[in-house]
């Protein structure tokens, strides 16, 4: 039944990918409404599928794929949720595809990694703002990769946006600062929580992750201190971001990684 849920959601978000892509450039734009019903459906069923690998019995099984996988569904259901509202149309493709092959890998990828965070609630508060952090700032990750392809096609001389497709410039980074002031605070906070709930932020078991996502931390604070100040924008923007969200992505998966394939 795992390996049912997996596949159909790989399946639905594929499509629902393949719907955006095949229209993008025609002059009526995708069937958003097909795309975005299909990716739901996908979301249902990753949902599932995600319930019944990580809450076992006894413990959680917490393996790098399986977290991949939560997050890329974080992500998507966000997605999904602001596609109304906010211009992602653009980002919705790589988000699905992203989710499939995160789903697929934590079906056909033999690793598993046993917690027991029912036992410490200061740990479940710990995890949960972490990965609300992580996930905030790789949405705003997705918006500056859009700022810097519309700022691309805008210095393209005679090369028109793709009809509707492509939102305002302004409204793009607006967006892309709201959600790094967001991230931000959930990352301030997550690591103060876990300075509050676990024993020692710099013993072995955590150290690199308390130095990564402090760092991190520090790029995407002076990256929303200097916009607010400086009035920063463009490519110094868009680089700081790539930057904050790879120190966060090695603090998050690096040891994981290294424990569950290498060792």
């Amino acid at each position: 039944m795992n390996t049912l849920f997996a596949i159909s959601a790989a399946l639905l978000y594929t499509l629902a990918a393949a719907v955006l892509i095949g229209k993008f450039v025609h002059h009526e734009g995708p069937n958003k409404h097909l795309a975005l019903s299909l990716a739901s459906l996908g979301a249902i069923a990753h949902i599932a599928f995600l319930i019944s690998v990580i809450i076992i019995a006894p413990g959680q099984n917490m393996s790098v794929t399986n977290v991949l996988s939560l997050v890329s569904w974080i992500i998507t259901v966000s997605m999904l949720l602001f596609a109304r509202s906010i211009p992602n149309l653009i980002l919705l493709p790589v988000v699905f595809g992203f989710a499939a092959l995160a789903v697929l890998s934590a079906t056909f990828v033999p690793v598993s990694y046993i917690m027991h965070i029912e036992l410490q609630p200061g740990l479940v508060v710990h995890i949960s703002l972490s990965l609300f952090a992580y996930c905030t700032l790789v949405i705003a990750f997705l918006y500056a990769l859009q700022m810097s392809y519309i700022t691309y096609r805008l210095k393209q001389k005679g090369a028109a946006l793709l009809h509707s497709s492509l939102p305002p410039l302004m409204l793009v980074e607006n967006i892309l600062f709201k959600l790094l002031l967001a991230g931000t605070s959930l990352l301030t906070v997550s690591l103060l929580s876990g300075f509050v709930f676990l024993e020692d932020m710099f013993s072995k078991t955590y150290a690199h992750k308390t130095v990564l996502s402090a760092a991190a931390l520090v790029v995407f604070l002076v990256l929303v201190i200097g916009q607010k100040l400086r009035g920063w924008r463009g490519r110094q923007v868009i680089l700081m971001t790539i930057t904050g969200v790879i120190l966060l992505t090695l603090a998050y998966f690096g040891s994981k990684l290294v424990r569950e394939f290498l060792l």
